[in-house]
């Protein structure tokens, strides 16, 4: 068990780490040893519908320790930071209410980062202008609809990957609510969201091969378990491929198999490999940008 700094009313848990590193397993047992509830913190867990691929725990992984914000949106729903920021910070006060300790955990940095460090002050797009980006999104590829942001906004699209449709659509929203590029708003200082809270930071940064390992053997279970019947019933609901829940880990490369593009085999590896990249990726953030109180050099094992 890893052991914590000394905890005030207003302290905070938060541990982060690459994806299969352990994470969901240290928030339990975490909570269980200092009357804990846990808050997720990762991106594709807020979608119900595919707990299988996303690694939601089960209620036996649970063990009886109250877990919040798993589950919460439907596939068609586009998540955003700002919406989950705004989720756990009232969570995170009604588990305070509660004389109980919140655990935040998840993989997925910029929440993290955001709920710890601060965000900037960038107002929220009025729902109108959400809607109309994202219809223009849709009738364009990826490249087009950069290129049309890179036209009103070329400081902020300078700082994208044209390939992250997400981000590319929240800084043509930004610009189009509020007349500024992203670049701007970034030079502002930051806002803490919760600036009251005592935030006790744990990260996960196991060594590469263990982790790649560890990634290759929970997919084969995630497919023994039904990752492909996940699958096929959000194939069925037909939604934009756009969509995060659409984007998931598995659920591309499994898609080509159950639409008779590739062999099981096929999408199988190439999850395997898409995997890999992810937490090595997630493996190199956390490791260089999440500053934690506390550092484990390992998979966490219950």
């Amino acid at each position: 068990m890893i052991e914590l700094p000394a905890l005030k009313h207003n302290s905070v848990v938060v541990i982060g780490g690459p994806t299969a590193s352990g994470k969901s397993g240290l928030a339990i047992d975490i909570a269980k040893m200092y009357n804990g509830e846990v808050i997720n913190a990762d991106s594709m867990q807020v979608y119900c519908g595919l707990p299988i691929l996303s690694a939601v725990p089960s209620l036996e992984e649970r063990q009886g320790i109250p877990h919040h914000l798993y589950e919460i949106y439907e596939p068609s729903v586009n998540g955003t930071v700002v919406d989950w920021l705004n989720l756990a910070v009232a969570k995170i006060q009604e588990v305070w209410a509660r004389g109980k300790l919140p655990v935040v955990v998840g993989g997925t940095g910029m929440y993290l980062d955001n709920l710890v460090n601060g965000t900037t002050p960038i107002p929220e797009p009025d729902e109108k202008i959400r809607q109309q980006i994202l219809s223009l999104q849709g009738q364009l590829n990826a490249e087009e609809f950069y290129e049309r942001l890179r036209q009103i906004d070329a400081a902020g699209a300078a700082m994208l990957n044209p390939n992250d449709t997400t981000r590319v659509r929240r800084a043509y929203e930004i610009f189009e609510q509020t007349g500024m590029s992203i670049a701007e708003w970034y030079q502002k200082p930051m806002v803490k969201k919760i600036p009251e809270a005592d935030f006790v930071t744990i990260k996960l940064v196991p060594p590469a091969d263990v982790l790649d390992e560890r990634c290759y053997r929970r997919f084969d279970m995630m497919v023994e378990a039904g990752a492909v019947d996940e699958v096929r019933r959000l194939l069925l609901l037909r939604l934009d491929e756009k969509l995060p829940a659409m984007k998931m880990l598995g659920v591309p490369e499994l898609a080509g198999f159950v639409q008779g593009v590739c062999s099981l085999d096929k999408s199988v590896e190439e999850a395997k490999r898409h995997t890999r990249q992810y937490a090595k990726r997630q493996r190199t953030w956390f490791r260089n940008k999440f500053a934690a109180d506390v550092v484990f050099d390992g998979i966490y094992s219950c």
